[in-house]
């Protein structure tokens, strides 16, 4: 699948929104990726996460872990694709990163960590930061949607199937609060 084949699939699925969005960082933006719209069919996530997968193929990965809430259909699929366990990382009561269910990580497994979309990458960190904890390797980072702008977040290889480089402004700065265009929170 090329760039502009996924990008044709975030908008027919209207993953990728356009208007006035406030962003869970405090920033607003004229776009939005909500992933849950394109992951809701099950067959072109499994085509979108197996594309993923694909970069890490050959590399042993033997667990694929992901931060809940948003990872989980992306872990799953990427996980189905490697044929690999995937499991998932939930908060506690403080925001921390814990594993539960009975999930566990072996001393020396490498893992992948998978993500839906990252901006500056708090909870694939914490993931990361988890992994470490329980002695696990993390081989990389596997994210549907980078909106980092291309910074360098994390100390091991990322692979997204795009990159979106979408404008973001304080409330104060923002040219759609200035036009009295209307702000949504889609998350």
């Amino acid at each position: 699948m090329t760039e502009s084949d996924i990008l044709a699939t975030f908008t027919e699925t209207k993953a990728l929104l356009h208007g006035h969005f406030l962003l869970r960082s405090g920033l607003h933006s004229d776009r939005y990726f909500q992933a849950a719209q394109v992951l809701q069919h099950t067959r072109i996530a499994a085509r979108l996460c197996a594309e993923l997968a694909a970069g890490f193929q050959g590399q042993g990965i033997e667990l694929v872990i992901s931060p809940a809430l948003g990872g989980l259909v992306v872990g799953q699929e990427v996980g189905r694709a490697l044929d690999v366990r995937a499991i998932f990382a939930e908060k506690d009561d403080q925001s921390n990163l814990v594993l539960r269910r009975g999930f566990t990580i072996r001393p020396g497994e490498k893992l992948l960590v998978v993500e839906d979309v990252i901006t500056k990458g708090g909870r694939v960190q914490q993931t990361i930061d988890l992994v470490r904890a329980a002695g696990g390797v993390v081989a990389g980072v596997a994210v549907m949607v980078d909106r980092s702008g291309g910074a360098k977040l994390f100390d091991v290889p990322v692979r997204s199937l795009v990159r979106l480089d979408l404008p973001t402004w304080k409330p104060e700065d923002c040219p759609l609060c200035r036009a009295g265009k209307p702000v949504e929170k889609p998350g």
